[in-house]
This record gives C-alpha cells, sequence and structure tokens, in this order.
C-alpha cells in the first residue's frame, strides 16, 4: 500500500510510536501605552540534570519512502557536492583558553562548560545539495555572489542621543552592550565570526560530499547513538556513531560500490539513542523535510536530497524593499477556497497574482516551519529547518518564492525562534532525553499557556541553532525577511502575561528583561543585516520596549519594524461601544502613539480574530446580517450600511496614521464572513466533559476569495475599496511621509481631519449629520481633488460626493493650517484629496 503527498510517493508503515502537542497558542491581549516624547554571559553549557519523568519509548519501522525520480530499489546516487572534509580531531586548548576570555569572571568560568563544538570540525563542507557554494544560479545564468560582511560591533551610544531619557538607566543598556560586544568577541575567537557561525547548517544534520554523507548531531544527554532509517533496515546496530567530548555525535556513510548515495533520496531517517529517559527515536534536529503518513501521529524525518536536474533553479533576482510596505499576511493550507489543505503550487499560481493585483508588495507567509499539530497555526514548531509537507515539496516552495520576486512581491516568514512544540515525539523537547538541552529547566523553560518549551538564549548551541535557522531560511529559500513571532514573551521572564505595559522605562530594564533572549534578537538582527542589506526584519512585540527599532550598532536591538499590536486591541474596545461614545482624540492617540524613529506596522486586527470564538471587525460590526444580507439584489439593513461604512473607515484610519507600514489578514480586506476553525474531532476533559468538535471537518479552514469578487454581492465593495487604498498608498507613499500633522479632532462632530504628505484625510465619523461646506485646513494652497473616496458606489457607498468636484485653498490661519478650503462630508465616510496636477 502507498500513499502521495505533494507529488512524493511514499510506502505506508505503522510506526509504533504515538505524539502528542498542544492546543494553538492563546493570544494575550496586553494593551500599553508608550512614551510619546519628541526625542525620544553567561553561557550555558547545555548540560542535562537528567531528570525526567518520561517513559522510554521504541520504534520498529519498515519500508521505504520515496521521492518522485527514485524508485523503490533504485539506490542511484543524488547530486554531486564538493568539499567536504573528514572532521578533525578535537582541540583541547579551545577550553585551555577559556579561562583568558574577556567575558568576565562569571562568564569565563561557565565558559569552560559550554559546547562549543565548530572547533572539532573541519573548516571544509558546503550545504547539502549545493553544487557551486560561491555562486547562485540567477536568470539562467552563474553569476558571482556579492560578497556579504557583518560589521563589527559599534559603540552602542547612539540610543541617548536619540532619547535622553534612556540615560537614567544607561548601567543595564551599556551591560546589555557589553553583553552582546562580548558574545560578538567570543564568535570571533572560536567560530571565525558570525558568518561562520551561522552556517550551522554546513556542520550538522546531514552533509553531502562527493565521497559520501556525514551526519552530526548535538546531543550530550545521550549515552549512546545511532542512525537508523529505510537505507538500513532501520537496524540499531548497523551504523553506531561516536561522540565527542562537547556532546556531538557523528557517522560518515561512504557512497556504494557503484558510487550512488549511501542513503537515497527521500529516505525516512531517525536517530535512536540511549538517553536517561530510555531509547528513543527522535527526528534529526536540523532535517531539511518530514513527512507524516495519513491516519498516523508521528513524523518521519526524510533525507531530502534530490538529483540536480530535480532542484528547483531561481530565475528572478529579489526585490529591493520598498519604502512602504504594505503586506498581505496569508496562510498557505487554507488559501483555497474549497475545504481542503491547498498547495504551495496553487498559492502560487492564483494567491500570488491576487495578492499583485490587490495593491500589496509583500506577502508574509504563516506556517512554514513544520509543525505537527495543524491547528498552532503553525506555532508550535517542531522541526525548524524543514518547510511544512502538508503544502508540497521544499522545491515548490522556492518556485512559490521565485513567483512572488518575479510579481516584484517581497516574500516574508514567519518565523517562531520564541518557543518550541512540546512535542517530544517530533520536535526538540526532550530531543537527548533531557529537559534541559536546547531549553531553560523547570519553569523557566516552559510557557504554561502555549503549552511550549522555551529556549535557552545564552546556549552556545541554542544561538549556533537559531542563528543558523534564520540564514538557512535567507539562503536556501530566498526568502526577503522576517516577522518574528512572540518578541514579547523572549525579551521579559514574565513573558508579557498578566503583566500590563505602562510606559514606565522600569518594566522595560530590570531584572524581569531576559538579556540573554535580547542579545540573541541583536544577534540576530546584526547578521540578517549584515549578510542580507535589503532583508526586512519585523518584531512582534506588544511591551513597546524602547530601542526596538534602533539599528544594534546605535545601541538598539535591531528591527527594522515593530509591530503596532495596540491598534488591534483599540479596535476590539471601541467596538463594543455605542457610536456616540467613539472618542475621536482616543483613536488618535492609540494610532500615532509611537515611538519617535522606530518604525511601525500598523494593522486594524489581528489573524487570532478570525479564529473561532473571537471576531473580526467585520463580524463585530455586521454579526450574522452578513449571512443573509449581503447580496445587492436584496435590500440591506442599518447594521450592514453602518458595518460597510465603517469597515472601510476604520482600514483607511489605520494605513493613515498608524505607522510606516500596514498588515492585512487575508480575506478581512473584504470583510469575510466565516471564522477558521481547524479540523478537529471531539475533547475529553479530564473531568469527564466533552468538547464537541467539526467531525475533522476543513469546511472553516479556508477563506471564501469567491465572496469577494463576487461583483454581486457587498463583499466586492469592500474589496475594491481596499485595492483603492492600496494603490492610493503606492502613489502617494504617504505612510512613509515625513510630513504628518493632525488638525482637527472634533468630539462633537465626530471628525478627524489630517495631513499625511500630500494628503489631506478627513473623517466624518458621525452616525446621521453629514456636513456641507465643511471647512478643513491645510498645508499647501491651490487646487485640491478627490483621490479616494469610500462613499462611491464602487466601494459599496451611496455616492454622495461629487467625484469630479474641485476645491480652491483660502489663504488665512485655520486650525493651525496656513490654508483651507470647503468640502462635503457625508455622515460615516472618509474622503482623501490631494492638489490636482494641472
Amino acid at each position: 500500500m502507498s500513499y502521495a503527498i505533494a507529488g512524493i510517493k511514499f510506502s505506508a508503515v505503522k510506526p509504533l510510536r504515538f505524539g502528542s502537542s498542544g492546543d494553538r497558542r492563546n493570544s494575550a491581549n496586553l494593551s500599553f501605552m508608550l512614551r510619546n516624547e519628541s526625542l525620544s554571559r553567561k553561557i550555558f553549557a547545555g548540560n542535562s540534570s537528567y531528570e525526567t519523568d518520561s517513559a522510554p519509548s521504541v520504534v520498529a519501522a519498515t519500508g521505504k519512502v520515496l521521492v518522485p525520480g527514485v524508485p523503490l530499489d533504485d539506490s542511484s546516487s543524488a547530486a554531486e557536492s564538493v568539499g567536504d572534509q573528514e572532521p578533525t580531531s578535537s582541540d583541547q586548548q579551545v577550553l585551555k583558553e577559556a579561562g583568558d576570555l574577556p567575558a568576565g569572571d562569571k562568564a569565563k568560568a561557565d565558559y569552560a562548560e559550554s559546547s562549543i563544538s565548530s572547533k572539532l570540525m573541519s573548516s571544509g563542507g558546503v550545504k547539502e545539495g549545493d553544487k557551486h557554494p560561491d555562486k547562485v544560479k540567477n536568470a539562467g545564468e552563474m553569476v558571482e555572489k556579492k560578497q556579504r560582511f557583518i560589521p563589527p560591533p559599534g559603540s552602542g551610544q547612539r540610543i541617548y542621543e536619540i532619547d535622553p531619557f534612556l540615560k537614567d538607566h544607561r548601567a543595564h543598556l551599556d551591560y546589555r552592550y557589553s553583553q552582546y560586544k562580548n558574545m560578538r568577541d567570543l564568535i570571533d575567537k572560536y567560530e571565525g565570526g558570525l558568518d561562520a557561525f551561522s552556517r550551522g547548517y554546513e556542520k550538522f544534520g546531514f552533509i553531502r560530499s562527493a565521497t559520501g554523507i556525514t551526519y552530526r548531531e548535538w546531543a550530550p544527554g545521550a549515552k549512546s547513538a545511532s542512525l537508523i532509517g529505510d537505507f538500513n533496515n532501520w537496524n540499531p546496530n548497523a551504523d553506531v556513531m561516536t561522540k565527542n567530548e562537547f556532546g556531538v555525535w557523528e557517522i560518515f556513510l561512504p557512497n556504494n560500490a557503484d558510487g550512488s548515495s549511501p542513503i537515497p533520496h527521500g529516505s525516512r531517517v531517525k536517530i535512536r539513542m540511549d538517553t536517561p529517559s530510555g531509547i528513543k527515536d527522535s527526528i534529526p534536529a536540523w532535517i531539511k523535510f518530514s513527512v507524516q503518513a495519513p491516519g498516523e501521529i508521528p513524523y518521519n524525518g526524510i533525507y531530502y536530497d534530490p538529483p540536480e536536474e530535480e532542484c528547483y533553479v531561481f530565475q528572478h533576482t529579489q526585490p529591493k524593499a520598498p519604502k512602504s510596505l504594505r503586506i498581505y499576511e496569508s496562510h498557505v493550507g487554507m488559501s483555497s477556497t474549497e475545504p481542503k489543505i491547498n498547495m504551495y503550487t496553487s498559492f502560487r499560481d492564483d494567491m500570488l497574482p491576487r495578492i499583485k493585483r490587490l495593491g500589496y508588495n509583500a506577502v508574509q507567509i504563516m506556517a512554514i516551519q513544520e509543525h505537527s499539530y495543524y491547528a498552532s497555526f503553525g506555532y508550535h514548531v517542531t522541526n525548524f529547518f524543514a518547510p511544512s509537507s502538508r503544502f508540497g515539496t521544499p522545491d515548490e516552495l522556492k518556485s512559490l518564492i521565485d513567483k512572488a520576486h518575479e510579481l516584484g512581491l517581497l516574500v516574508l516568514m514567519d518565523i517562531v525562534h520564541s518557543h518550541a512544540s512540546n512535542n517530544v515525539l517530533d520536535g526538540l523537547n526532550q530531543f537527548d532525553g533531557t529537559d534541559t538541552h536546547y531549553f531553560h529547566s523547570g519553569s523557566r523553560g516552559y510557557h504554561w499557556m502555549w503549552d511550549s518549551r522555551l529556549f535557552n538564549y545564552g546556549s552556545w548551541e541554542v544561538l549556533r541553532f537559531l542563528l543558523s535557522n534564520a540564514r538557512w531560511w535567507l539562503d536556501e529559500y530566498k526568502f526577503d525577511g522576517f516577522r518574528f513571532d512572540g518578541v514579547t514573551s523572549m525579551m521579559y521572564t514574565h513573558h508579557g502575561l498578566q503583566t500590563v505595559f505602562t510606559g514606565n522605562y522600569n518594566e522595560y530594564f530590570g531584572f524581569a528583561t531576559d538579556v540573554d533572549a535580547v542579545v540573541y534578537l541583536m544577534l540576530v538582527n546584526d547578521l540578517i543585516h549584515g549578510l542580507f542589506p535589503e532583508a526586512v526584519t519585523i518584531g512582534e512585540d506588544v511591551s513597546g520596549m524602547p530601542t526596538f527599532g534602533i539599528p544594534v550598532q546605535d545601541g538598539g536591538v535591531g528591527f527594522n519594524y515593530r509591530l503596532h499590536m495596540a491598534v488591534a486591541d483599540k479596535w476590539i474596545e471601541i467596538l463594543k461601544l455605542q457610536d456616540e461614545h467613539w472618542k475621536m482624540g482616543d483613536i488618535v492617540h492609540t494610532l500615532t502613539n509611537r515611538r519617535w524613529s522606530e518604525k511601525c506596522i500598523a494593522y486594524a486586527e489581528s489573524h487570532d480574530q478570525a479564529l473561532v470564538g473571537d471576531k473580526t471587525i467585520a463580524f463585530w460590526l455586521m454579526d450574522k446580517d452578513m449571512y443573509d444580507f449581503m447580496a445587492l439584489d436584496r435590500p440591506s439593513t442599518p447594521r450592514i450600511d453602518r458595518g460597510i461604512a465603517l469597515h472601510k473607515m476604520i482600514r483607511l484610519i489605520t494605513i493613515g496614521l498608524g505607522g510606516e507600514g500596514y498588515l492585512n489578514f487575508m480575506g478581512n480586506e473584504f470583510g469575510h464572513p466565516e471564522w477558521i476553525d481547524f479540523p478537529r474531532g471531539d475533547q475529553q476533559l479530564p473531568n469527564g466533559s466533552v468538547i464537541p468538535g467539526n467531525n475533522n471537518s476543513y469546511d472553516k479552514c479556508r477563506r471564501r476569495f469567491d465572496l469577494g469578487d463576487a461583483d454581486y454581492l457587498r463583499y466586492h465593495g469592500m474589496q475594491e475599496f481596499d485595492q483603492a487604498m492600496q494603490h492610493l498608498e503606492e502613489k502617494y507613499n504617504f505612510m512613509t511621509s515625513d510630513h504628518q500633522y493632525i488638525s482637527r479632532k472634533d468630539e462633537g462632530d465626530k471628525v478627524i481631519v489630517f495631513e499625511r504628505g500630500d494628503l489631506v484625510f478627513v473623517f466624518n465619523f458621525h452616525w446621521s449629520n453629514s456636513y456641507f461646506d465643511y471647512r478643513v485646513g491645510c498645508f499647501q494652497p491651490g487646487k485640491y481633488k478627490m483621490v479616494l473616496n469610500s462613499d462611491d458606489k464602487l466601494f459599496g457607498g451611496f455616492s454622495r460626493v461629487d467625484p469630479n468636484a474641485e476645491y480652491f485653498t483660502n489663504d488665512g490661519m485655520y486650525d493651525d493650517r496656513p490654508c483651507s478650503f470647503m468640502v462635503y462630508a457625508p455622515s460615516r465616510t472618509a474622503v482623501v484629496y490631494a492638489l490636482a496636477e494641472d
């Protein structure tokens, strides 16, 4: 019996083990207020306590796993690669030199125990499948890679010029920067620099060379280890590994007599270890692909090394990062209109042209890293270097990214380095049978709300693993950057849970700050911006950590953008109120309350609001009326009219004032009427009660783009407005303009007027009052014209504003502006004006 996933044929085998994973991570709604001034180690060895309650686990499996082009009985070699040498003997001098390190007495003492393994590795080797490590194929030709360079640390002092209030916390910030510099020094001294250190995937996992395959794994807690898989009939005595004094296990498998690869492409592989918690079979930590057989719980690691003729070759150059970033957040699996798991190829062919047409210039893709539990939304990662096999093969993902580049779209990856799956069978948790391998021990290593393990960012090998992971996706798959998930959880030992950030600087710089984690974030931003200057990094931080968006050399954490998470929370708060209780000043304050010189990505609603049990903005506004009154050939209702009008206004004022970039979750642009409900069965609680499932249905785990495309439905007008809004920003680049001025916040009229760039925005949130000859202030004199009107009939409005009207300014101060002009401002309408181009 065999089955196929994404065109890959697999044999049906049933391992004896079973896995477990937690529920989807909950999102804490943490509101915060930021100051709005005009100026605004210890290295752990990874040694384990060896204390665990886990029972021994043994696997017995037979059979073959195949990939297209590799017949069941064919052991033909994979494409050759060059340069990998055999490992050298250990370098005891590494430990002898530890006492001379400039990292402080405490760091010196602990450094001798750290698991620095690359000193034991040869300097040769290339990553698996890389035929020419110094060249890349582009547009069908071999072109030399540009020289890439990570600059040395700076002084880290400019943050005090940017925000003088930080001087009160200089001791903490200088200590933080000294720890970062010390880590850079150690990496330079013992790894040859951050560039070499971040290429761990060329040393660990499966490394193909001209003579065979070397497999290395860091597992200091294991007592013995052997490589098992289809290639040796799962015989634990066939390929026994050896361990060095740093906890690195290794084996070299020579090519077969006929020169073919000792492990055929597509074979299942695992590492069997005798651990303090018993015999354990694990998927290699650096695995590049893993697959779950239908009807089975555990995953199988796959040796992925297709012949060169089957490897995808990138044809298009990566676009430069746009000045104004407009992001379409998406999930490949649920991007079909059909109730199924969608594929990389379908997303490439159907979704990317849609995203381009809608006017977005970047696509942010969730759930790329392999995760055993689909309903985790991709946030319970089990295999950090493997793209999710649910959606296709690694090469199909590459073709998706290349197509996006052809269309001029950036591709951002939603990367999860804040935590890892609690799954013991498929992921890193208790990988070597200990509790403290990649993670902190005890409560510090467990996130109770997310049911996840928390990394020990002070561990040398954890740093290597995570830094290499970030580089892998940029190097191998040509992603254009990342949205780092859960950064607030990383930066504080309390993880932001049950904590309200008020903007007091003492909340950011104290004992609750996890300096090791902040230093890791500085290192990864150093790495990314040094080797990939065009790459974009976005951090999901709800706390408002000062210096978050300032370059590392200046003393900051180094992100390009912070997600302006307070905006979505504020809209939920406002939507619970009656219209007369909406405060114009409160809306403006929340949208503009961000740190000077630190850029933000604004969004009106988060993807979590689209899940069952929560509410999108469209649902808050229109609720069940969406199911019966969205057809244009049927009468509307007051709730629908209000909902459509405010849905457009909320999105426009968010992109207009909320940040230097904008994000929308797929489907929300047209007010998607259905929740996301992942396929699930009934769940029995310990008290005996049962939470009913949905019969494992995919019916609500999809996106109904056909509703937004249907010109006979009111959803279409909402989609058309969102498209017009994106194209307006594309033309005028108002999000990144230095000119922003709010001239009116009228609580009686419920009117907001502001200038952003060369545009004048006029919002009338009043539920019934329309204003004739309403005077609005402006900076530039001349003739104005309307460039966007939310009340246009095309957008589901009532066409109360003449699209051809001209507006001439009068001199004289009004609302502290040197000029003004008169407009008609209908109720629940937003209109944008620009100088006429005569």
